[in-house]
């Protein structure tokens, strides 16, 4: 009979644990430059912004416009709020999306929260700059660089994210779109705990913040994709695995108007080798029809994951020749790691 002893886990490779660290320490960072946005420049301020903190400024307002609390209450009535939104709606996120949602979202969850109480206790909640645009600026730029970085490895800061991705899940709404109103809703729910002029304000911070949001967190994902179409097409093909150290596949066409065969070289460089692939491809044909697109992420060998290298026994060979030889599956050359 067969052993029925249970397999132990494998144990992480050095990658793997460098790779976890890093998301860590990414997911840290984001959330602390989050908070700091929020707690050195927007609240102190009395500005007006979206998501969990937005609520907290909401009824801190609306407590000093009643005179219904005492001082205390009312200077950490923001942090409480924030906290108790958070482990809600959390909750919520958990039971309805998951344990793989939870997560991903339990450090976002209480590491925001706790960054702005740490911050408030060190600045006692008195602004840094008193000047109400450099305000809302410094405060969304900053605000959307944390948020940016911890979108930009799958993680959340949970809070209000977790809404739209229920509505995604359930009713199929587009979670961007809302999140947009949810965000939206809150500042002009301010409305009626402060001045026209900070909801407005709060408009600009939401803008800017998502901007920053927006170009900042498919950084390093984007790509750019060439397309070549060129007779001497053996030679660029070359040079593109030798020189270059990218993968290239060739597909095969035909010309629109004489209706010939063509081969059309597809590979994918960094932005910083996109010069030296024009320059080189226009020593060998100047005549050489080239496209180039940027591409919003790219995944497979060489990029996501570690690249291999063409069998020396194939290498300088042309597609004809290896067409019985080379796997459909492996036919693009794999580049190395960047």
């Amino acid at each position: 009979m067969k052993s029925t002893k249970p397999t132990k886990p494998a144990k992480p490779t050095k990658a793997q644990v460098k790779k976890f660290v890093l998301y860590c320490l990414i997911i840290l960072v984001g959330n602390a430059l989050a908070a700091a946005g929020a707690a050195f420049f927007i609240e102190p301020n009395k500005l007006v912004m979206g998501g969990t903190t937005g609520v907290g400024i909401f009824v801190r307002n609306m407590l000093e416009k009643t005179g219904t609390a005492s001082e205390d209450l009312t200077k950490w009535i923001v942090n409480i709020t924030v906290y108790t939104a958070n482990i809600i709606l959390f909750a919520i996120g958990a039971f309805l999306l998951g344990k793989r949602f939870a997560a991903s979202t339990l450090a976002g969850t209480l590491l925001y929260p706790s960054f702005m109480s740490l911050y408030k206790l060190i600045n006692k909640g008195e602004p840094i700059v008193n000047d109400t645009i450099l305000a809302v600026i410094i405060g969304a730029l900053i605000f959307g660089l944390g948020v940016a970085m911890v979108v930009r490895v799958g993680a959340s800061t949970g809070g209000t994210d977790i809404p739209p991705l229920i509505f995604h899940k359930f009713f199929g709404l587009p979670v961007s779109v809302t999140m947009w109103f949810l965000d939206a809703s809150i500042v002009l729910l301010q409305l009626f705990a402060t001045s026209v002029e900070h909801v407005l304000y709060g408009i600009v911070i939401c803008l800017i913040s998502s901007l920053v949001i927006e170009k900042l967190s498919p950084i390093g994902l984007k790509k750019t994709q060439v397309k070549i179409v060129s007779k001497k097409y053996r030679a660029i093909r070359e040079m593109i695995l030798g020189e270059l150290n990218r993968g290239v596949t060739v597909l095969f066409g035909q010309t629109g108007y004489l209706k010939e065969k063509c081969h059309v070289l597809l590979t994918i460089v960094s932005n910083r080798e996109l010069v030296k692939l024009k320059n080189k491809v226009q020593e060998i044909d100047p005549e050489a029809f080239m496209t180039i697109s940027v591409v919003s992420e790219v995944r497979g060998r060489g990029f996501s994951s570690e690249g291999i290298r063409l069998p020396k026994e194939l290498e300088g060979k042309d597609e004809e020749e290896t067409e019985q030889e080379v796997p459909a599956t492996e036919a693009p050359a794999a580049p190395p790691n960047e």
